[in-house]
Order: structure tokens, then sequence, then C-alpha cells
């Protein structure tokens, strides 16, 4: 008859040889988790891009690229084109978030993000994701879009415009208000 201490041996014997294979496995596991996850990042930026260039048109009817080339209609009333000091300039990027900067300076898709954020806070509602962005613009509620819309709300919240106190929950940040101005 084996003895205890020899029974217990086995059954630790065993039990390093399952934690190991379990380990191994483990190992694979993230490895292969890895790969996916850089996959799935490089598809996420795909579908950002493709969002940004497959953009719907802007109420006035104007594709979303020629819009952000375009001059104000002031400007092309009178034919000239104002050199605003501290403006960004059309296709720029988003400007930092300054005590007075007006909403004007920031592309329609980026005004109308801040417009939709400024009419819920009005209303004392609290911050929105992505997908209800997309939904309120009456845009189809799918990934590229609504990878597009998180590209543009996590650079204004860089820039100083938003505030994501909640991750992938956006609202305007302190200070910035009404699209009059950035007080």
């Amino acid at each position: 008859m084996p003895s205890v201490v020899g029974l217990l041996e086995q059954r630790e014997l065993a039990a390093r040889r399952r934690m190991d294979e379990l380990r191994e496995q483990a190992d694979r596991i993230q490895a292969e988790l890895a790969v996916v996850e850089r996959e799935w990042k490089e598809w996420a930026i795909a579908c950002s891009r493709v969002g940004e260039v497959l953009a719907p048109a802007d109420e006035s009817g104007q594709d979303h690229a020629l819009a952000e080339g375009t001059a104000p209609a002031a400007e092309e009333q009178t034919g000239k084109t104002s050199q605003v000091p501290g403006a960004a300039k059309p296709k720029s990027q988003v400007p930092m978030w300054r005590e007075g900067l007006a909403w004007s300076m920031l592309s329609v898709d980026y005004q109308r993000i801040l417009q939709v954020l400024a009419d819920r806070a009005r209303l004392h509602q609290g911050p929105l994701t992505c997908q209800e962005m997309a939904a309120a613009f009456g845009m189809d509620v799918v990934p590229a879009r609504v990878e597009a819309l998180r590209s543009k709300a996590k650079r204004l919240v860089a820039r100083g415009w938003l505030a994501e106190r909640q991750p992938g929950r956006f609202t305007l940040a302190q200070g910035v208000a009404g699209p009059g101005g950035g007080s």
C-alpha cells in the first residue's frame, strides 16, 4: 500500500503538470489576443477614416470635405478674406480652447458636436455617448460613423473644448458656453 506522503507527492506532481499546461495555454491565448487587439485597432482607425470621408452632407447640402475648405458666407459676399489673429485656418487642427474663442473657428462638424452638447447642458441633461450623438445628428448608428464622431470628440477633449468625466461620455468643458463665443 502506498504511503500518504507518496500519494500527496503524486497529486502535487499532477497539479504542477496541469498548472504548467494551463500556463502554456494562457500564454498562447495572450499572444493571440495581442494580435487580435492590434488588428482591431487598425480596423477602428480605418473605419474612422472612411467614416470621415463618407460623412453626410451638412445642412447647407455641401459635402463635409468641401464645407471645411470653404470660406464663411460674409467673406464670400465681400470677396475678401480676413485674417483674425489666432484663428484656425480651414482644414487646420482644432485650436486650443481659450476664453473668448468663437465656435466659428471650428469646422461645421465640430460645431455640431458642441451645439448638441450645449443644448443638453442648457436643458440640464447629462453627457452624451458618440452613439447618441450620431442618432441626434440623424446619422446611421454604425461603427464607422460612431468612431468618426468619437475621434472628433476626443480631439475636442484634448483641445479643452469638451470634457470626458466618464469614459465615452462627453459634455462641454468648464467655461465653454454658447456658440457666440468660448465663454
